[in-house]
């Protein structure tokens, strides 16, 4: 947190900061009724959107913009700068830090703004901004074509200055020989000096440490007086309604230590859920040790060192919440999350992750978290609250599933080895069993789990819909509903429409569209009201969508008919049944 001693020293145009004195609290936030854009540009929302663009900065108000800016005292959002800041990241996208700092009784508001991510401008009014002496301009093309084409620095083989070798934890750099030794079936490696295993590790260039080798072997008072940053606070509360943490543990030591210290610290408070398969009953645990580790293992080797926030792990009873600095990697979307292969934002710290066999290959780690959880029966992993500023993953830690657990446990064990779900197949199943549309749906994965017959087709034309097997409403409590899944005929249309008629007395066919949700197209309804009206069983009345359908009276009065003659038919039946037992009644006994 920036000082007023320290603000008053700054230039505007120098040190990235903006001076306001808004003594009233009138700084415009968006700009208000004002017609000029160059005007309402002259706000809050405009001044953040610049300075972030420029690679962050603060805006201040409360002091006079004149050097050395003078103390004021401001009113701007007095009582509701969590308000000012939930507004900023809602309307343009970005996360300020807003405090407040007091000479004697002045009040100075101060909205700290982040960096851009790499390749990434922001605009207010649909307009990209920038600062150019006392106004905001748009943004020149020259500049946002430079910023649109950067590339993002891989931070951790830049060179640590001044870092040596005596600096590095020994316990860290055995743990490092052991693992690569261990993945590589090099037992030599383990005997090599360290100086040359941090050389071929490409940890050690030209003499000089990177800071991969800083984040993954150095001390922890290194890494504190360094790279503060990258540390990992773990809080713990009772409630996930609870604001206040109940316990906070401070991980500063190097990767290759605070990864296995971490897992054991969660673990402590870790359970799990019996499941029982017949006979058989085993374990889900609350949280799956694989999915913790490579959500752990993501944030280290992708947050944005740059960023003095720190990795925050929230845990909680039944749900476990990693946050880190920096967002997804560049070209990384929620929609393509498993889809496409990551580019580590460190590349050098997850080369060294993937050779000493704490990840697979690089970009894998998303995939096993989203295949262990949907494959326990968990609610999919929940990226939605993550941005430009940071990754957010919430983790449940509820089996909302019993039976898609035990399904995909069966098809697993049945499957050869090079024929086993893949993670998109199972995330496929999962979308199938939560109702999602076809349109949705990856077209290449239906085609393969329909091949493998884990899923069965059902409907016609638009109507077309996917259900899983009848395997996995076997391990349910609900088998018929499987059987009330089937394709709906001519029958079951008829009889449900009359049946809803004799209730209603009349509908509309948004009335029979609804009746046959999810199992006809808007267009198979119609189809079928229409044919029932064209045979008189139906009478339309009115045109368009104001028709509206009743039973005609032609049914009604066949139906009538019917009915009477089932009635006569019953009682000439009774009549006799009723002779026939008369009969039996006066018929002698005989003795034998």
């Amino acid at each position: 947190m920036i000082t007023i001693e320290i603000l008053k020293k700054l230039k505007e145009s120098e040190d990235k900061v903006e001076f306001k004195k808004g003594e009233g609290g009138n700084i415009s936030y968006d700009g208000g009724s004002k017609l000029k854009p160059s005007d309402r540009r002259r706000c809050i929302l405009g001044y953040v959107t610049a300075l972030c663009n420029e690679g962050g900065g603060y805006l201040v108000i409360g002091m006079t913009d004149n050097y050395p800016h003078e103390v004021v005292g401001t009113q701007q959002n007095l009582n509701s700068i969590g308000e000012l800041e939930s507004k900023i990241y809602t309307d343009i996208g970005i996360r300020p830090s807003i405090y407040e700092l007091y000479e004697d009784s002045k009040r100075v508001l101060v909205i700290d703004v982040p960096c851009r991510p790499a390749g990434k401008v922001f605009k207010f009014e649909d307009v990209a901004l920038m600062r150019v002496g006392e106004e905001l301009k748009p943004m020149s093309d020259e500049f946002y074509l430079k910023i649109i084409q950067e590339q993002e620095p891989d931070f951790s083989q830049q060179l640590c200055e001044d870092l040596v070798i005596s600096d590095l934890d020994e316990r860290a750099i055995l743990l490092l020989k052991e693992k690569y030794s261990i993945k590589q079936n090099n037992p030599q490696f383990k005997l090599l000096p360290n100086e040359q295993i941090l050389s071929d590790l490409d940890l050690l260039k030209k003499g000089k440490l990177t800071n991969a080798a800083l984040i993954l072997l150095a001390k922890k008072e290194t890494l504190q007086e360094r790279l503060p940053q990258a540390k990992v606070m773990l809080e713990y509360r009772n409630s996930e309604s609870q604001i206040p943490f109940d316990n906070r543990i401070e991980f500063i030591e190097p990767f290759f230590i605070l990864i296995d210290e971490l897992w054991k610290t969660i673990n402590l408070r870790n359970g799990s859920f019996p499941i029982q398969d017949g006979a058989y009953i085993f374990n889900i645990p609350y949280f799956n040790e694989e999915v913790i580790r490579e959500s752990i293992n993501n944030a280290i080797s992708h947050r944005d060192y740059r960023r003095t926030s720190e990795i925050v792990i929230k845990q909680f009873p039944q749900r476990l919440d990693v946050i880190n600095a920096g967002g997804f990697p560049a070209g990384v979307t929620l929609e393509n999350l498993i889809k496409i292969p990551s580019t580590p934002r460190n590349r050098l710290l997850a080369d060294i992750l993937q050779k000493t066999g704490i990840v697979e290959r690089s970009g894998q780690g998303v995939d096993k978290i989203y295949y262990n959880t949907l494959s326990e029966g968990k609610a999919e992993p929940d990226y939605s609250k993550s941005d430009n500023f940071q990754v957010n993953l919430k983790l449940s830690a509820i089996i909302e599933d019993r039976a898609f657990a035990l399904f995909i446990d069966s098809i697993q064990k049945e499957l050869p080895e090079n024929e086993k779900l893949s993670v998109l197949e199972i995330v496929t199943l999962n979308k199938i069993k939560n109702g999602v549309q076809k349109n949705d749906l990856d077209s290449e994965q239906i085609n393969q789990l329909l091949h493998k017959k884990l899923i069965e087709k059902r409907g016609k034309t638009n109507a077309v819909f996917y259900i899983l097997s009848k395997d996995y409403y076997d391990f349910t409590d609900e088998k018929a509903k499987y059987y009330n899944l089937k394709e709906i005929d001519d029958n079951q249309v008829f009889s449900a429409i009359v049946q809803f008629l004799s209730k209603e007395e009349n509908a509309k066919m948004k009335d029979f569209v609804g009746l046959f949700e999810d199992k006809l197209s808007r267009r198979q309804v119609r189809f079928r009201v229409d044919k029932l009206v064209s045979n008189k069983t139906l009478e339309q009345e009115g045109e368009g969508s104001g028709s509206t359908y009743k039973l005609s009276q032609d049914y009604i009065k066949e139906i009538e008919v019917i009915s009477e003659a089932l009635n006569i038919g019953m009682k000439e039946i009774n009549k006799k049944r009723n002779k026939s037992i008369e009969m039996t009644k006066k018929r002698p006994n005989k003795n034998f």
